[in-house]
């Protein structure tokens, strides 16, 4: 009987976020602090979010945001709840094309709703779509500052024949990062690359990348584009990136603004692209590179989906990593509250 009234409630659970997601998710339980760790209420109808209380956190649908993308927050930066201040999107390239396939903007098989549904476990096992608002807890291990909490992230097939799923992996030692290891499924086509981009550099308007021996900005990039869409990619080889003594790859980027919330913003644009908090430095790191490493980015004039210009003129939107698909390999990503320099020459002392 206990059961039975289990499955009818998680059904009742179901239905009712179908049907009203954008309310439905504020009824879903809050996560619950265990230690440095936060993670999803257990047993019931929860938020899926996972992350160190104090540092970097990541979420999913149906929290607010487009499906098909981790929602990446930082309160340590002075946010109000709630705020994004990047996604990271998954677009795997099959061997033989140069066609990503986009976990934002491609139709569910599941639903036929736009976004691919990302699901998740604390194994490698959950190949079958589970309910969104039963979310894993994750797994906590190791001791003192070594302790981890890590989470699989499922991702429904690609059209382009992907079948993908990703590890995060949060070190306490470690809490303005999160590791994204990425796998491919049994039954995927080839794998060329595995992409884990970071899709909303616009809202923190960063500009300024950083290599070892200059800097580049993104009016430097695309002096002359004046569309109201994406910019061409443009690519930096790993021999410009920054590299640690370890010989790991930095691409690191940063706004060109002290007090990126004091700018001033044309008519009409929407709340949500007003950034509000400290400043950071967002990056990633790969601790081994592959020699075929770059970092790309694209850029933007104007906010997504609106013609409200973005203050300070073009500004980078995508920002990511790229080298021949390894099974397991892992991408940091980083948003750290030091300015970019400092940041730096941290990196360099370690």
């Amino acid at each position: 009987m206990k059961i039975l009234n289990f499955i009818f409630l998680s059904v009742l659970s179901y239905i009712a976020v179908v049907a009203n997601p954008d309310r439905a998710w504020k009824e879903l339980a809050p996560p619950e602090i265990n230690g440095v760790w936060i993670q999803p209420a257990r047993n019931k109808p929860a938020r899926p979010v996972w992350g160190n209380v104090n540092g970097l956190q990541v979420g999913l649908s149906p929290l607010p945001g487009p499906r098909g993308l981790l929602r990446i927050y930082t309160p340590y930066l002075e946010h109000s709840e709630g705020i994004i201040i990047n996604y990271v999107a998954i677009e795997p390239i099959p061997v033989g094309t140069e066609f990503r396939g986009f976990s934002e903007l491609e139709m569910s098989s599941i639903d036929n709703k736009q976004g691919k549904r990302f699901w998740s476990s604390d194994d490698s096992l959950a190949i079958a779509p589970r309910q969104e608002e039963y979310p894993a807890r994750g797994l906590v291990s190791g001791m003192g500052n070594k302790q981890t909490l890590t989470v699989f992230i499922f991702v429904e097939p690609f059209q382009n024949g992907a079948k993908v799923f990703i590890r995060l992996r949060f070190l306490k030692e470690k809490p303005y990062e999160v590791e994204i290891s990425t796998f491919k499924q049994k039954g995927s086509a080839p794998l060329r690359y595995c992409i884990v981009t970071a899709t909303m550099g616009n809202y923190a308007r960063l500009r300024t990348i950083f290599f070892e021996n200059r800097t580049k900005s993104a009016a430097d990039l695309w002096p002359h584009y004046r569309g109201d869409a994406f910019s061409p990619h443009f690519a930096f080889p790993i021999k410009e990136m920054i590299r640690d003594k370890n010989r790991g790859a930095y691409f690191i980027a940063a706004p060109n603004e002290k007090n990126p919330s004091d700018a001033e913003y044309s008519p009409g644009t929407n709340s949500h692209w007003k950034y509000e908090g400290k400043v950071a430095t967002q990056y990633w790191h790969s601790e081994k590179p592959d020699s075929s490493l770059e970092g790309l980015v694209n850029g933007r004039i104007v906010y997504w989906a609106s013609n409200s210009p973005i203050p300070g003129g073009i500004a980078i939107e995508n920002f990511e990593m790229k080298e021949a698909f390894r099974n397991g390999a892992t991408y940091v990503y980083g948003i750290n509250p030091l300015r970019p320099e400092e940041f730096i020459n941290r990196l360099k002392e370690k």
